[in-house]
């Protein structure tokens, strides 16, 4: 299986110096706040007791959630077809999927570590791309498919792909797991998967032309370092993010945009 996570804001205090864009303290930030929205909890108890209040609740009140999971995450069907619900429900009624939603739910009881990354990253991004939109982050339990789906200005994290890289089912050679991928699978990587992948969406590689394989490489390794950058910490290591560091290093004149935007390969061979 391929291994594939309203801010707002008033007043400009005092600038400080940050690699690739001036970071700017603003009055409020200390009340910014994302917290992932736990659509997981009531996908969880319609898949484990069949309640059908939490089906209207997964309708109603998350209807995109809902069309993504059951159509772009499982593709089991159109949430229009009349038996959709029923074959939803069957669907989760595996024995090993019904591990994943209870594993997930009694590791991700508590996501306050998370929702803290979560906001750190996107106040840095806000100050480095003032023009960017803040999406809504949710979590869901997928079928071992992808880690975070990204679209309609949504993230969606999906919790059954970051129960740890020791957790046994993913050493099932079924599974076709690296040891390398296996090691992405945790916890940790939940908020610089939902930065990566929410910054590819909005500077995806270009269309218009031919890439070769270091040209790709580069790229993400652009939007790797500005997940680096965002969190304070070295999530992604390789040489490719060497490069564009000491790039960023050497060009202080570079904003974060121009970085994401530009795709000048050949300056960081």
């Amino acid at each position: 299986m391929p291994l594939v996570r309203k801010i707002y804001f008033i007043l400009f205090l005092t600038m400080l110096g940050c690699i690739g864009c001036e970071w700017q303290l603003k009055s409020d930030e200390s009340d910014m706040e994302i917290v992932v929205d736990r659509y997981d909890r009531i996908q969880s108890l319609y898949l484990t007791t069949g309640d059908f209040s939490a089906l209207q609740q997964m309708n109603t009140a998350y209807p995109t959630q809902t069309r993504t999971l059951i159509e772009d995450v499982l593709r089991i069907g159109k949430v229009n077809e009349t038996d959709i619900n029923m074959k939803f429900l069957r669907f989760y009624q595996d024995s090993t999927l019904q591990m994943l939603i209870n594993e997930a739910e009694q590791q991700y009881a508590n996501m306050d570590d998370i929702n803290q990354e979560l906001t750190t990253a996107f106040q840095y991004l806000l100050q480095c791309l003032p023009n960017i939109e803040i999406p809504v982050v949710y979590a869901q339990i997928g079928s071992l498919d992808q880690s975070v789906i990204v679209g309609n200005g949504q993230i969606g994290i999906c919790l059954d792909k970051y129960l740890g890289a020791d957790y046994a089912l993913y050493q099932n050679e079924n599974y076709g797991y690296t040891q390398e991928q296996k090691q992405m699978m945790q916890r940790q990587y939940i908020v610089p998967d939902c930065i990566g992948f929410y910054l590819l969406s909005l500077f995806p590689m270009p269309f218009d032309r031919q890439m070769s394989q270091e040209d790709r490489d580069v790229h993400m390794a652009k939007i790797q370092w500005v997940v680096n950058e965002a969190l304070g910490r070295t999530v992604f290591n390789n040489a490719f993010v060497s490069r564009v560091d000491e790039y960023m290093k050497n060009s202080k004149n570079v904003t974060l945009e121009k970085l994401l935007a530009d795709n000048q390969y050949k300056l960081f061979q």
